[in-house]
């Protein structure tokens, strides 16, 4: 397990993971029972399903779900097959008064309640109420996300979530809205898709834009199931400021106004992980402040401008601490599947799924929520964006896009041993596979040796 540093920092020693877990059908075909069939998994956001009847249709291998907004105030989640014959019941998205079943017309309340079989009468009384209803499945929510469970005995969702469920909470995630969201296929493995997205230490490789305003060391925190890292110190000579994803560079002969707002102005234009009203807050500084001003004061100025601005266009900011900010860090894996990326008034979402048996390939999906003024809210759905390229996706994106499918090609090779993780910027990939271990029944990464 990790040792934690004086600052409680998560320090691995050296491992290697083995590459079963990435290219083996058999070690795919496992994870249906043993793992997607055990833990708490998002299947949609609350506003996706804002009216009775609505319906989102989840799918995870050979299992669908049926997830129902069935009353003013909760949801249900019922397996999406006709216990009659096994026809599946419903497809994507969409709005019910009752659900149906198109092969013989036997039909459900929002309940799962069977309210019509034709000809009853055939079976006798060998089919009861309870054998006609359609089977639930756990539902919960937190954040504004619908979670289910297929586990009839698994544990309340928050005791699952722990530590994000009480560390993020200040975030508000249930008030914010989609911006955006797009889905595409990958020609990798699940976790080589997600394994990208939860962790930092590939910036400097992957996207060299960022790094002309300093380059960063990542911390990393493990607890319970979940993993989670932000911002340290820098690398050469430059220093750091601000909290989680708020920090320049001040090299000498820089002016910290202008990177900062330069930062803010990049990270908008090829990727969206701020907002409007930051990237403006931070484009004025210039004019407001003075060009020897400390950059932890211009973090905190931009912040309270922001803040005020924001207010005014009727988007409260949440009551939270810069030291709890700080805290939370840039960027959580939330096990098995998840990653968010929370902001101040905003978040930046991936959600990886199996696609079929095929270790080869899998369903990737993109997303931006954010506060919105009330009524101001985009009207969105979900985009396939099959193009991992920079006009379709933004830079930054197109470019963690272009390692996946090469990274899953490459873990074939006779030359390729198994991922050796840095034990200090990229515990969150270590953590995720002694995780996935206990739940899988195999062995954890293994120590890496001296050579």
């Amino acid at each position: 397990m990790n040792e934690m540093s004086n600052s409680g920092l998560a320090i691995e020693k050296p491992v290697r993971i083995p590459i079963e877990a990435y290219v083996s059908e058999d070690y795919a075909r496992a994870e249906n029972g043993k793992l997607w069939a055990r833990v708490w998994q998002i299947a949609c956001r609350e506003e996706e399903i804002p009216k009775v009847g609505d319906y989102v249709t989840y799918d995870i291998l050979d299992e669908s779900i049926i997830i129902v907004r069935s009353a003013e105030n909760k949801i249900s989640a019922h397996y999406n097959v006709c216990p009659h014959r096994g026809r599946r019941i419903t497809k994507n998205c969409g709005h019910a008064q009752r659900l149906h079943c198109r092969f013989h017309g036997w039909g459900w309340d929002l309940e799962g309640n069977n309210t019509y079989v034709l000809d009853p009468e055939d079976w006798g009384d060998s089919i009861s109420a309870e054998r006609l209803h359609l089977k639930p499945v756990q539902v919960d929510t937190w954040g504004g996300w619908v979670w289910i469970n297929m586990d009839p005995d698994c544990e309340p969702l928050l005791d699952f979530l722990k530590p994000a469920s009480p560390m993020l909470d200040a975030f508000n995630f249930d008030t914010m809205r989609y911006r955006w969201r797009k889905w595409l296929r990958f020609p990798c493995n699940w976790k080589t898709a997600l394994e990208s997205f939860i962790e930092s230490f590939h910036v400097d490789g992957t996207h060299p834009q960022l790094i002309q305003w300093g380059s960063n060391r990542w911390w990393c925190r493990t607890e319970g199931l979940h993993a989670w890292h932000g911002i340290g110190a820098g690398r050469g000579t430059a220093t750091r400021s601000g909290a989680g994803a708020i920090t320049v560079g001040v090299d000498d002969g820089m002016d910290p106004r202008v990177t900062m707002a330069e930062l803010f102005t990049e990270l908008w234009e090829t990727v969206g992980t701020t907002t409007q009203t930051l990237v403006d807050a931070a484009n004025r500084l210039v004019d407001e402040l003075p060009a020897d001003t400390p950059p932890d004061q211009l973090t905190s100025h931009v912040m309270q401008t922001a803040a005020m601005t924001d207010a005014q266009r009727g988007v409260p900011w949440p009551d939270m601490t810069p030291e709890h900010f700080a805290d939370c860090g840039m960027d959580w894996h939330i096990f098995p599947n998840s990653a968010i990326l929370p902001g101040i008034t905003y978040a930046l979402c991936y959600r990886a799924r199996p696609d079929g048996y095929n270790p080869d390939s899998c369903i990737f999906e993109v997303y931006i929520i954010e506060r919105f003024p009330e009524g101001e809210e985009p009207r969105t759905e979900w985009i396939e964006e099959p193009e991992p390229t920079e006009d379709k996706w933004q830079l930054i994106l197109s470019q963690d896009f272009q390692n996946i499918g090469e990274i899953q090609k490459g873990m074939k090779s006779r030359g390729y041993e198994g991922a050796i993780p840095s034990p200090y910027q990229e515990v969150p990939i270590i953590h995720f596979h002694r995780t996935l271990a206990k739940y899988m029944g195999t062995g954890e990464p293994e120590p890496l040796d001296k050579p």
